[in-house]
């Protein structure tokens, strides 16, 4: 066996332990209390985990997508979305814009923290009024001496209050659209930076989301992230690892799901015998399976090219797009064969079903991947 492939086979079995022995059997009051706390935070990046595709010099793994999608489904299989996603976007949807534009100054000053767990980070970008079409953003950014001034608010920011350092996208030429955007580096405690309301969710309910307020927030010019004016290639770049993350995930929820699932079907009686005893249960469970394997493959496809360097925009739409819709089958079809019980608040099913319905919408909606797909057919 090759050494990567070495690699990332101990990588999965160390993620699977952890997850079994510390988040789902302890995340249930998580959900509750809507964070995760910082100490789980911690001992994920002591254990490695916080920082696979960073370079070792500041704590990191030096691996690639491959190990971005076995973190995802493996954290994806604890059953709390919620815990999921904070680790994701703090990992691979925020942390990437400062290692892909950073300066070596800000890369130094922050990665191995991030890397450690020390500092939690948040990318913002989305708006009330611009979510997947991101030209439409608001916020504005101008230029003051030796600052930037930060005016506008974000939403459905996850990490949003947890977070120490955020990745803030903000208008610095406005009349320029998508070319007029730029990203910051923003620390809590920033002057006129505050974090508005915490958002009440239908799931992910162990996940911080906020909304952010800039009011005339004041950063160093040297907080500016890249090149002013480049931030919406930032962005786009950030999106394949985004996605890949997102799909990823789902599949192991799915997987997870299913697993349950064969375990309630095989035991549960009716009509004098087992569900799994009924032909049309065990044929949907297995088609079911079937497809979470063609969307594991396809994620896995998808990551490959990623980290060969190829342009991986269309296979990675497909994999965000197609496991998003088809965990949402799942959840669907396992809270059925678990009947009045999977309806219930204690059942994982229950949960999962509610965690599941956000994924074909954030990291960009279903119909959002299905043109960026179709303008590569």
């Amino acid at each position: 066996m090759d050494d990567i492939a070495d690699t990332l086979r101990l990588l999965q079995e160390s993620l699977r332990r952890f997850v079994e022995k510390e988040i789902t059997p302890k995340a249930g009051p998580w959900e509750a209390q809507g964070f995760v706390p910082r100490e789980v935070l911690r001992e994920m990046g002591r254990l490695g985990f916080l920082g696979l595709r960073y370079a070792e010099e500041f704590g990191g793994g030096a691996l690639d997508a491959r190990a971005t999608a076995l973190l995802a489904e493996e954290l994806g299989r604890s059953t709390f979305g919620g815990f999921a996603i904070t680790v994701l976007v703090h990992t691979d949807m925020a942390s990437p814009h400062l290692v892909n534009a950073g300066s070596p100054a800000q890369i130094r000053k922050y990665l191995p923290k991030i890397i450690s767990g020390e500092l939690i980070s948040a990318v913002a970008v989305t708006e009330p009024d611009a979510g997947s079409d991101v030209k439409g953003i608001r916020t504005r950014a101008r230029r003051e001496g030796d600052s930037y001034v930060l005016k506008g608010s974000k939403m459905f920011i996850t990490n949003g209050a947890l977070a120490d350092v955020y990745f803030v996208a903000a208008k610095t030429d406005p009349a320029a659209g998508s070319k007029g955007i730029s990203m910051f580096i923003v620390d809590k405690g920033a002057p006129g930076f505050s974090v508005g309301r915490k958002l009440d969710k239908m799931g992910w309910r162990s996940s911080d989301t906020a909304e952010l307020v800039f009011d005339d927030c004041r950063v160093p010019a040297e907080n500016l992230l890249g090149e002013e004016n480049r931030g919406f290639y930032a962005i786009m770049k950030n999106f394949q690892n985004e996605r890949i993350a997102i799909a990823a995930m789902a599949t192991g929820e799915a997987a997870k799901a299913i697993e349950i699932t064969l375990d309630y079907v095989k035991t549960r009686k009716a009509f004098g015998a087992p569900l799994w005893d009924k032909q049309a249960i065990r044929q949907r469970l297995s088609m079911l399976s079937a497809r979470v394997e063609a969307g594991r493959q396809l994620v896995r496809h998808a990551a490959a090219i990623d980290a060969e360097g190829r342009d991986c925009v269309k296979e990675v739409s497909m994999a965000k797009a197609y496991c998003a819709e088809l965990l949402n089958d799942v959840v669907y079809d396992c809270l059925q064969f678990h009947g009045g019980a999977g309806y219930l608040k204690e059942s994982a099913i229950e949960r999962m079903y509610r965690d599941a319905r956000v994924q074909p919408i954030g990291g960009g909606a279903t119909e959002v991947m299905l043109e960026e797909v179709a303008k590569r057919l």
